[in-house]
């Protein structure tokens, strides 16, 4: 068995190679001193670079889930995310450093072929985008990774409902309620609950829909933040919220006279710290406990389906107009304004009426009766053969050219 001994900066350095071969063994030797050598000049040995897939599943998932375990949204919007990023082998399997536009197009390609909207590609390539971003933060990949570039063409939300479809849905909303209590008495004088002795189910909430979108409606309430609504939250007439979406999502929002007697009249039968209870796992309602009810409040109003969030867009865009940028970034709950501008839809009459504000200002009602006022003023100049120009009194005759006086005579310098 071989052994080798050589001194490094002054220091002995003594190994067993567990090589019984002298060549082998000098090998050995020879690649421990280029080690150390390296480590002296800075140079280190090019670590492994995981693969996509493995950074994923040993650091990104511990790391999405620690920082928002009280988040359910985001964590089924990672989730989701991360299911079709390791679903895809030729990127998933790939080296981070070695993830680039090809193996992202090709990815972009797959969900394509899904039939993925754009809309839903986009919050795949936020994802990806958001795993690059912490590779080359924590120190994974030695070089820049590309760029993840989002698809055109997307289409935001952008739908603001009219005065005449908000007043058909809330009567259809309130047509739901009754219907669910008259139900009820139909079923009480029944013959299931007169002969048989089967009474029915008491309707514990029949006017949650109402109440629901009226919140949304008037304090535009992102529909989460209305779902996980506790009574705590609701104080001096107004609703006080702690947390939320983003870090500016904590907020006081004033109540409307209807909000209010809403919640008054909820608040009077009231058994659960939450505002809007269901039996959930979480203990309230849930995006999917009202899809039933508004589909059917649409169908009523004759109204195009749309999701709740335009309930929000509407409010926002509405109070867009009486609202410095500020106040409604704030009641928003929004960080930025770039933000808040996609929520704000300039309506027709909104834009006509800035302009004639705009035409005013500059010295007119329209432009033709600003033109009209120049040429009077004209021909008021041509009558009393005078004209004004920079400060200069002069005139001319009808017949001939106008020209600016010549300089005023004088001794030439000498």
């Amino acid at each position: 068995m071989w052994w080798y001994k050589f001194n490094w900066n002054g220091e002995t350095v003594r190994e067993s190679t567990k090589q019984s071969n002298k060549r082998v063994a000098e090998q050995i030797e020879a690649a421990h001193r280029t080690s150390l050598a390296k480590g002296e000049v800075g140079i280190r040995e090019k670590k492994r670079v995981p693969t996509l897939r493995e950074f994923v599943e040993a650091e990104v998932v511990p790391f999405i889930q620690a920082r928002s375990h009280d988040k359910a949204n985001t964590l089924s919007y990672y989730q989701n995310g991360f299911k079709l990023l390791l679903a895809h082998d030729p990127l998933s399997s790939s080296p981070l450093d070695a993830v680039g536009s090809d193996k992202v197009a090709g990815y972009v390609a797959k969900l394509r072929k899904t039939g993925q909207s754009i809309a839903t590609i986009n919050r795949r390539l936020e994802v990806l985008r958001r795993v690059c971003k912490l590779a080359m933060e924590w120190g994974r990949v030695e070089r820049a990774l590309p760029k993840i570039q989002m698809l055109p063409g997307e289409n935001h939300r952008e739908r603001v409902l009219s005065a005449g479809e908000e007043t058909s849905y809330f009567e259809g909303t309130h047509a739901i309620g009754v219907g669910i209590e008259k139900a009820y008495r139909g079923a009480l004088l029944g013959i299931r609950a007169t002969l048989r002795g089967e009474q029915p189910n008491r309707p514990t909430d029949p006017f949650l829909l109402r109440d629901v979108t009226a919140l949304l409606m008037d304090c535009a309430l992102r529909p989460d933040e209305s779902f996980r609504l506790r009574w705590d939250q609701v104080r001096d007439d107004a609703l006080h919220l702690p947390v939320g979406k983003t870090e500016n999502a904590r907020r006081t929002i004033p109540l409307t006279p209807r909000t209010s007697a809403y919640l008054a009249m909820r608040s009077s039968v009231a058994e659960s710290e939450w505002v809007f209870p269901a039996g959930t796992k979480s203990g309230h309602i849930e995006k999917f406990s009202l899809k039933k009810q508004h589909t059917k409040a649409c169908t009523l109003a004759e109204v195009p389906y749309f999701v709740l969030y335009t309930f929000r867009h509407t409010c926002l865009t509405r109070w867009a107009s009486y609202m410095d940028p500020f106040t409604l970034a704030y009641l928003a709950g929004h960080s930025d304004f770039s933000t808040t501008r996609r929520y704000v839809h300039p309506q027709a009459h909104t834009v006509r009426e800035a302009m004639e504000r705009a035409r005013t200002a500059q010295g007119g009602h329209n432009f033709g009766h600003s033109d009209q006022n120049a040429v009077e003023s004209l021909n008021e100049a041509k009558d009393d053969n005078e004209l004004i120009l920079k400060g200069k009194l002069w005139s001319g005759r009808e017949d001939s050219n106008l020209r600016p006086p010549g300089p005023e005579p004088g001794a030439l310098p000498g």
